[in-house]
């Protein structure tokens, strides 16, 4: 755990320069705006250790798969966005000698990220040569025009006169860190460069793979406050800039604006992308760097105004919520139907930032209840529309049916660790529960036969296939998986993957029972469902092996967990944790330590269908024996401690998964935040301290509040209610905007009277 940055509700505040953990820094001072996004680099030159990142949404790149031994069924590449160009560049020098924070004397520093309305601030004072001066830098990705950023920067000569020069600049010259084999991703299509503007347009190479290519502008305009004495332009093969000499008297505040455009041809025709961009420039400028400001900051101030969660007593945990938001709603806030949530949105390039199982699992219960019901529907029309690559997975494997990836852009898998990527295949199921989950919130069952039905058809085949008939037994089984709990390879009979099988097949064989009597048989002819299929689906149903233990009345985690050492987290030494960078893969394989919660995983989602004391069983048996190495696994033992009124660990767990990143509790954050798993901080207090379920489409809530904390609150969308739901250590207040609404209270029926208030006594 690294704790850099101040303790404040609204903002993230650094007051010294983190030479040695600027990576970490970088990463925790992310910016987007949903069409493009960056690492919290610094305009200016920095020559320490860092890593620049500019990524563009829809935009990457199939880089050619490397293994040592290639096995049939491996993706030809690996999906990956990729960085691309350096549109925030501003070389500055003071009388000719260059600003690098990593070599001046700095005096003071202060950078924040105000989360409330989406603004970096950074100012500070060196020392040149005897000359001081000062610095402060604003910058913006505007969330009104989402292809404009827009900075402000200052210089103030503070005791001497001199020239400052100012070197707005374009650099398409990038490379991904990560990148198999060093390959640079683009080439220049063009560029230009004239007085206080330049154009810089890269493309993205052919590939083999028959996979689109891309073609990205970034076009820039200058206005510079002071007088200028000089001014020149250049250019060089994937890079234009402009050079503007300015005075500065003693005391005197000179600045210059770059407004910056970022226009792609996934918008817009290739040949048109600089005018694109100039049109975008023109207004910008045109309003002026304050005007455009307050624009954006309304535009953030709207979105607070349905998501935001007040924790009043607890300014850590209520940073760390705020934290989880507002870069969530950076990376995607559900504007473009073709996008979706990579693990790391803008703020690196590990994993690809491609698409996983986390947006069905962990994302889409957060975008049901904080904003129009489209955007998640459109979160499960993406995977509708790659369902041919689904097909091809399956096919390449040798299975039947539809197997959607484990990493994708389109479908098709893009990710080539056979242990997780092959056999991980639980994830097919979570595709299936977030079809239910929507369809359950949401009340639309038009899904079903417009898009559902399609989609579980396909995986249910894929399940009917992959499992094998053990005939002795008279069992069903599924071998060779690695569930939830990547810590454990090659395993039979993972028991969540075995449920979420089970669940997908009985939850088709519903919804087609449901399209047949509501006039939708047609929609079903096209998958000739036999009736042999559909005796073989509720067979495998019916005798489904789970292993489980009559002594310890736990699901066992698959075949022979319990032949393991068993032993707790706690018996572990400070010093080799985490696991993942002190020990080999051997013998992480080899231990009973658990990455992330895997039966819990079942009852997390299954919640309805266990006891409480199924639950509090297996939950004292699995948690004591988790590493929590997993950004994902902290929220899911949260809700489901808070459900067991296990209060301590709930709220140990609410601050693992609030404040993950901003306190580096995985020694990883320095790689870019962990996106898709920030949704956790609110599932733990929406689902897990208020109990928020939706279980058969009645809402219910089971508050509680965490003894730190004196006050929550949120609100919620559901269906055609606007709740706000408040808890303090008195009462319980639900308000809501929408017609009565029947709920369940503490297990008790209730209701919220129409346009009005329901509030009880807490506990």
């Amino acid at each position: 755990m690294k704790r850099l940055f101040e303790i404040d509700s609204w903002k993230i505040i650094e007051t010294e320069l983190h030479r040695e953990d600027f990576r970490l820094a970088e990463s925790i001072m992310s910016l987007g705006n949903g069409h493009m996004g960056m690492r919290g680099n610094f305009e200016e030159t920095y020559t320490g250790d860092f890593h620049r990142g500019s990524y563009i949404a829809g935009v990457w790149f199939p880089d050619k798969t490397r293994v040592g031994w290639w096995k049939n069924g491996y993706p030809d590449y690996f999906g990956k966005v990729i960085n691309s160009t350096n549109f925030i560049g501003i070389k500055v020098l003071i009388d000719g000698e260059e600003v690098d924070l990593n070599k001046a004397e700095v005096s003071k520093y202060y950078r924040e990220l105000d989360m409330q309305h989406g603004v970096m601030t950074r100012t500070f004072t060196i020392n040149q040569n005897g000359k001081e001066t000062e610095v402060e830098v604003v910058r913006f990705l505007s969330v009104a025009d989402k292809e404009l950023a827009a900075i402000r920067y200052a210089v103030t000569a503070k005791n001497y006169d001199g020239i400052v020069t100012f070197v707005p600049y374009l650099d398409g010259d990038v490379r991904n860190e990560d990148s198999n084999y060093e390959e640079d991703f683009w080439y220049e299509i063009s560029r230009d460069a004239a007085a206080y503007r330049g154009s810089l347009v890269m493309k993205t190479k052919d590939n083999p793979f028959g996979t689109p290519t891309f073609q990205v502008a970034a076009t820039m305009q200058t206005v510079v406050e002071g007088e200028v004495v000089k001014q020149k332009v250049s250019q060089k093969e994937e890079y234009v800039e402009n050079v503007i000499e300015v005075k500065a008297d003693k005391g005197q505040t000179v600045t210059l604006y770059k407004y910056v455009a970022v226009t792609t041809d996934r918008d817009y025709e290739a040949f048109e992308l600089v005018a694109k961009g100039r049109d975008v420039l023109d207004r910008s400028v045109a309003q002026g760097f304050e005007q455009l400001l307050e624009k954006h900051s309304k535009g953030w101030e709207s979105r607070w105004e349905i998501a935001d969660i007040e924790i009043a007593g607890d300014d850590s945990a209520q940073q760390g919520i705020r934290f989880n938001l507002f870069q969530l709603f950076s990376t995607y806030y559900g504007e473009d139907s073709r996008l979706n949530i990579g693990p790391k949105g803008f703020t690196g390039e590990k994993y690809g930032g491609a698409t996983y199982w986390d947006t069905e699992a962990y994302a889409i219960p957060l975008y049901l209840s904080t904003a129009e019901s489209t955007v998640a529907r459109n979160l499960l029309i993406y995977r509708h529309n790659q369902l041919d690559g689904a097909f091809h997975n399956a096919k390449q494997q040798g299975s039947k049916g539809a197997l959607f990836p484990m990493v994708t852009f389109t479908g098709v898998e893009s990710h080539n660790e056979w242990e997780i990527t092959f056999e991980e295949i639980h994830r097919n199921g979570a595709i299936a529960y977030a079809i239910y989950n929507y369809v359950n919130y949401t009340g639309d069952k038009n899904y079903l036969h417009e898009y559902g039905i399609d989609v579980l058809v396909g995986i249910s085949r894929f399940w009917a296939d992959r499992v094998h008939y053990n005939k002795p037994k008279n069992v069903y089984m599924i071998h060779g998986v690695t569930g939830p709990n990547e810590y454990e390879n090659n395993v039979n009979n993972n028991w969540y993957t075995n449920r979420i099988a089970v669940w997908t097949l009985r939850y088709t064989l519903d919804v087609i029972d449901f399209l047949n009597q509501n006039g939708h048989e047609a929609r079903l002819v096209g998958h000739a469902i036999t009736e042999e299929e559909l005796t073989k689906w509720q067979e495998i149903i019916e005798k489904m092996y789970f292993p489980y233990d009559e002594e310890k009345g736990v699901f066992i985690q698959h075949d022979t967990f319990l032949d393991k050492d068993l032993m707790t987290v706690e018996e572990l030494a400070a010093e080799e944790r985490p696991i993942n960078q002190n020990w080999s893969w051997d013998r992480i394989l080899r231990s009973c330590f658990i990455k992330q919660a895997d039966v819990l995983q079942g009852l997390y989602f299954f919640n309805h269908e266990f006891t409480k004391e199924e639950k509090r069983r297996n939950f004292e048996f699995y948690e004591p024996m988790t590493v929590h190495e997993s950004s994902l696994s902290p929220s899911v033992h949260a809700v489901l401690a808070a459900e067991l009124g296990m209060e301590e660990k709930a709220y140990e767990m609410y601050n693992r998964t609030a404040r993950l990143d901003l306190d580096n509790y995985n020694n990883d954050t320095e790689d870019g935040l962990h996106i898709t798993s920030m949704t956790g901080a609110w599932l733990a207090i929406v689902q897990g301290f208020a109990g928020m379920r939706t279980a058969e489409g009645v809402l219910s809530f089971a508050p509680f509040i965490p003894k730190a904390w004196n006050q929550y609150s949120f609100h919620i969308i559901y269906r055609d209610h606007y709740i706000k739901v408040e808890v303090n250590q008195e009462s319980v207040v639900l308000t809501q905007q929408g017609p009565e609404l029947a709920i369940k209270l503490y297990g008790k029926a209730a209701t919220i009277p129409a346009e009005g208030e329901l509030s009880i006594k807490y506990r």
